[in-house]
């Protein structure tokens, strides 16, 4: 690598003299400092970051933690905030916890050797523990809340969301409307489920515990916990399936496979997440569908408005709107029905 001697030699002056021209360069004649500058260009001399970095305390680099990496939502997440970094010309550091409070501890032990300016980070159960490794930090949520003091939240309308979707449903006609759930010690998780059983409430329906079980945000906890909703006796199976994100959908979606239920004919499906799988499958499938670029990119430019000291900082909460979609995977209960009854009349 080029060092800033090597410069300095072609230049024929001094290092510190290259390094004032680099840094502070009103402090060195004009015809100095383009000499050292055509001799950084011939040598192709690329500045040490993070030593400058560890001199100013700081960086122009920002630290990205997200759970899932594999999942669309979070590739999408992690675009919109690289995007909005970018147009500010910061460096995003990107990790991946994989929903392990473990993983995300080490992340932040090792962000803090890079000495970023912010963070921004879709908590695991454990951040509000994890996030005291870094308490000076200026941080934002995003997508979910741990309820750590001081942390701003961007986030979209998970109960809101959820009532549309359910609330879809019952319209139709269904009365037994199971859910597959993220984990309860996650806000999203949390709110959906709640929207989910105000919906019902407000209906006059009644919670039943057998029709909720847990798929963890994980394609394969989804398809086990529909094969287990699928294979109740007939009288308790639910007609309809409400999905709490992409990933247990799909596992949803094998298990109505496996099991050869028709779609919507016997069972009606709605998913919170949108994605290309999701318009292109067969049915197409009705969602609750997020603002996920945005989501990530209204983080960023959030974290980076609490930064800068000539712009006015963004409110520490925002919650962005949903948008439901009707595809093909919803209709009246009737073909369950009729096929109930069909099973009732064999001998």
């Amino acid at each position: 690598m080029v060092s800033l001697d090597d410069v300095a030699k072609l230049a024929q002056v001094s290092p510190a003299t290259v390094s004032r021209a680099l840094s502070r360069p009103e402090m060195v004649a004009e015809a100095t400092r383009e000499r050292i500058l055509q001799a950084a260009r011939e040598l192709g001399y690329q500045p040490n970051q993070l030593a400058r970095s560890l001199r100013r305390r700081s960086s122009r680099t920002l630290g990205l933690i997200i759970t899932d990496i594999l999942n669309p939502f979070h590739a999408t997440l992690a675009k919109g905030v690289q995007d909005a970094a970018e147009k500010h010309n910061y460096t995003v550091f990107l990790f991946n916890t994989d929903e392990d409070p473990e993983k995300e501890q080490r992340a932040l032990n090792a962000l803090r050797g890079h000495l970023p300016q912010g963070l921004l980070i879709v908590p695991t159960p454990k951040a509000k523990e994890n996030l005291k490794l870094v308490p000076k930090l200026p941080t934002v949520e995003l997508d979910r809340s741990s309820g750590t003091p001081g942390v701003r939240t961007v986030m979209v309308d998970n109960v809101g969301g959820a009532r549309t979707a359910v609330q879809h449903l019952i319209e139709l006609g269904h009365r037994r409307i199971g859910m597959i759930v993220g984990r309860l010690d996650i806000s999203t998780a949390v709110e959906r489920h709640l929207g989910y059983r105000e919906t019902l409430a407000t209906a006059g329906i009644p919670y039943s515990e057998k029709l909720v079980l847990p798929g963890n945000h994980r394609e394969e906890d989804g398809r086990k916990a529909a094969l287990a909703l699928l294979t109740l006796p007939p009288e308790e199976r639910p007609t309809a399936l409400f999905v709490g994100n992409n990933e247990m959908t799909v596992g949803a979606v094998l298990a109505v496979r496996e099991l050869g239920i028709r779609i919507p004919q016997e069972l009606s499906i709605v998913g919170f997440d949108d994605s290309r799988w999701a318009a292109t499958m067969h049915p197409a499938l009705t969602v609750v569908a997020q603002p996920t670029y945005e989501l990530g990119f209204l983080a960023c430019e959030t974290l980076l408005s609490s930064l800068s000291r000539g712009q006015p900082a963004l409110p520490t909460s925002i919650r962005l709107d949903v948008s439901f979609i009707v595809r093909e995977s919803t209709a009246p209960p009737d073909g369950f029905t009729n096929g109930l009854k069909q099973q009732r009349r064999k001998p």
